[in-house]
Formats: structure tokens, C-alpha cells, sequence
């Protein structure tokens, strides 16, 4: 069977092209598993880690801080708000940014401050969790 095309990109640029045996996507409603001749489908992506099986087997891991999902029977497109790859994470700088959101969020005065604070907050502690999440897989 052929393998999918995927291609990231985010407002800093093109993350990754390839090919991929499977794809792993935090869509809105639960994770979403696309392999080779999928159905199409267009799906709103929240805070999550995103996996790529290449058709080697080794897998590659980004991090999404939301977006769209457009999956097509041989192409997988990604268009996120931000990406991180693996190899730039930083738990420090995760757990800070989650520290600040904290702090936002008890701050916030008005309602429109609230829901921004709290879409960081979500964004910030699922970044915290996919670092942590690799610091695990290194470990095995």
C-alpha cells in the first residue's frame, strides 16, 4: 500500500514533509488515527502531540498548539497555530509558560481575559505534557 504525504506547516514556516504508514492527531473530539486511504475529512485540532509513523517504523513526535486537520486518501495536511518538534522541547520553558498562564488566569479582570488565559493555560499544560511524555519514551 502507498504510503500518505504529510506535510506540518505553521505560521513560522514548513515543520515537516514526508512520507508516513500512520498518522496520530489530536482532533477536537478525541484522537484520530489516519492510515493510507483514509476517508477525507477536515477537523479542528486542539493542544496535543502529534504523531508521525514512518514507513520505517520509527516515530516522530511534534507538539500542536491547535489548527486544522485535512486528510485526503494519500495526503495528510497539518495547518497549526504553533509547532514544536521534539528535539526543541524544553520542560522549563513549558512548566514557565504554564507558571504564567497560572498567573493570568487568577488575574484576569474581565471575561475576555479569562478566556484567553484559559485557552493558554490548556495550550501551555498540554505542551508541559508532551515534553514530559518524552522525557518517558527516552527513558525506555
Amino acid at each position: 500500500m502507498a504510503p500518505l504525504h504529510v506535510d506540518i506547516v505553521s505560521a513560522e514556516g514548513d515543520i515537516h514533509h514526508g512520507p508516513a504508514a500512520m498518522v496520530f492527531a489530536p482532533a477536537e473530539m478525541g484522537e484520530v488515527g489516519i492510515a493510507p486511504r483514509h476517508t477525507p475529512l477536515l477537523t479542528r485540532l486542539k493542544p496535543g502531540t502529534l504523531r508521525v509513523q514512518t514507513p520505517e517504523g520509527e516515530e516522530l513526535h511534534f507538539f500542536v498548539g491547535g489548527g486544522l486537520l485535512e486528510v485526503q486518501p494519500h495526503l495528510v495536511t497539518v495547518l497549526a497555530d504553533t509547532v514544536l518538534r521534539a528535539r526543541d522541547a524544553d520542560e522549563a520553558a513549558a512548566a514557565e509558560a504554564k507558571r504564567r498562564a497560572e498567573a493570568a488566569l487568577a488575574g484576569a479582570a474581565t471575561e475576555m481575559d479569562l478566556n484567553k488565559a484559559q485557552a493558554e493555560l490548556v495550550e501551555a499544560a498540554a505542551r508541559l505534557e508532551f515534553v514530559q511524555k518524552l522525557k518517558n519514551i527516552a527513558r525506555r
